[in-house]
Formats: C-alpha cells, structure tokens, sequence
C-alpha cells in the first residue's frame, strides 16, 4: 500500500531579508505550519545568520542579497524602516519576474509611495505590511512561532495594487495566524501614529524624566508604563521620523489633555480630573487585557 502523498506548500521557497525578531518569525512559522519548501534567510552578520540556521528559523543564508532571492516564489522584507525601500529595488533587480514582495515595515505611505513612483517599470510585485506585534527583545534569539496568532496584520495596498496580489498577500500572512485588515498606507500610519508611534515616544519621555538616583524605587506602574522605551533607539527613531507629520499631531492630541490634566490639579479640580481619568480607563477597559 502506497503511503499517502504529502501536498504540496503552498510557497516553495520564501526568501526572509533580515532574520531578526519579525523576519525570524516568520521563518519558524512557515516551517511550524509547513507553508514552505524552503526558507532562505538573508542578512548582513554571518553570526546572526548561523544563528538562526541553528535555531531552525531558516534552510539556508546568504549574506548576499541576488543569490538570497533569486530562487524565491516570495520575498518578505523584515529590516529596519529606513532600508525597506533601497532593498524592494535592489530585490526588484535581482528576483525572478513576477516574484511577490512583501514588507514588515512599521510605517507604510513612504514605503508604497517609493514602489508606486516606478510601478510599470518593476518585474516583481509589492505589496505592504505590517504585522501589529513585537517585543522589545531583537534578533533570531527572540524569534517566536506564535508572534503573529491572533494579532493584526494591516496589508496596504496601493490604488494600482492588482486585487489578486493583495489577496495573495493577505493569504500569506493569514497562514502565519494573523487577522488581516485592509487599508490605504495613509490610513495605517494615521492610526499607527495614535496607537503605537505616539505611545513609544510617551514611555520613552517618561522614562528620561525619571531622575536615575530614584530608578530603585519604580514599581510595577513605572515599569509598565515604560517597557517599549526599551526597545532599539535606532529603529524607533527611522520609524517616528518617517511618520513625522502624524506622530506630531497624535502627541498633540496628548498634550491637550495634559494640559488639562495640569490645569485640573493647579486648581484643585476634582471634578475634571475624574472626568478625564473616567474616560481614560473606559478607552482601556475597552481593549481588554
């Protein structure tokens, strides 16, 4: 008796351009979920590299973008903001025509606006995204199967986007355990700003105000409130100039209601204060856990 064919997957080979935190999930849930032949990681640092081969995140590495892609049914770009756009071009260059591209990126209308500029010119197709989770921690080391399940990943197409890219592209990051939200790249970075830009630079400010010789005496509250301050100065500083415009007016959203809030205790206003912190923890409580 012959034993039962194995299907097919569904991508046979996915090429990962930056194997860190993101790019080094994705590659462990393709091989958990069995959703590639083979995974190539591509990257700058041979260590970082053969650590994620060893951790099983990836087949094979290259430090060496063309032969990194040239094979690949897929391209997932994970870097840093700020390389994303150089990177789509050089892969643009070097995949097979017709190859899909997809990003990590946590800022889209700079990234789409780059492809688009050149559309009838490429031979690859792109379309964004962003994978709403993370951690502070970087590199393959905190590399998690499970970082997408149940978390939001925003697929931005542009208005010349083919609709079947944009499913293809939707699709691929369902598989991973994502639930996937449609929208313009504006729209993303509108709402990114309010929800998550915004909130880093407020952690990272509480945590500079906070005088170093009383650090020993924070709390849970203190280090809640400030434990995406944490994360790498230099990602976070290519993402929130990149996303300037609408950072700068969700922190002045903020800055109205502290405003508020300073004007409410200089007064003694227990009234507005209540009121302000009433609306506070219905927003939060809204979220859930």
């Amino acid at each position: 008796m012959k034993a039962p064919r194995q299907p097919s997957p569904p991508w046979p080979c996915v090429a990962i351009v930056g194997v860190g935190l993101i790019g080094g999930s994705v590659g462990l849930a393709l091989k958990a979920r069995r959703l590639a032949g083979r995974v190539v990681g591509v990257g700058r640092t041979p260590a970082s590299l053969e650590e994620a081969q060893q951790r099983g995140i990836v087949d094979e590495t290259t430090t060496d973008l063309a032969t990194g892609v040239a094979q690949a049914d897929l391209v997932v770009v994970a870097s840093s903001v700020s390389t994303i756009g150089p990177l789509l071009e050089a892969i643009d260059g070097a995949a097979r025509a017709g190859t899909l591209l997809t990003d990590a990126g946590s800022t889209k209308g700079s990234i789409v606006a780059r492809w688009e500029r050149h559309r009838k010119a490429r031979q690859c197709r792109f379309v964004g995204a962003h994978p709403i989770a993370g951690s502070h921690r970087r590199g393959p080391v905190a590399a998690d199967a499970g970082l997408f399940e149940g978390r939001l990943t925003v697929v931005t197409p542009a208005k010349a986007t083919p609709e079947q890219d944009t499913s293809q592209v939707a699709e691929f990051w369902a598989a991973l355990g994502s639930t996937v939200f449609l929208m313009p790249p504006k729209d993303h970075d509108r709402i990114l700003a309010a929800t998550s830009h915004a909130p880093h630079l407020i952690a990272a400010a509480l945590a500079a105000a906070t005088p170093a010789d009383i650090t020993r005496f924070t709390a849970g509250g203190w280090r809640d409130s400030t434990r995406i301050a944490a994360g790498d100065p230099g990602l976070w500083a290519d993402i929130l100039l990149d996303n300037a415009v609408e950072v700068t007016r969700a922190l002045t959203r903020v800055r109205r209601i502290s405003d508020r809030l300073v004007a409410a205790l200089a007064a003694g206003d227990r009234k507005t204060l209540l009121d302000l912190l009433q609306r506070a923890k219905e927003r939060r409580d809204a979220v859930g856990s």
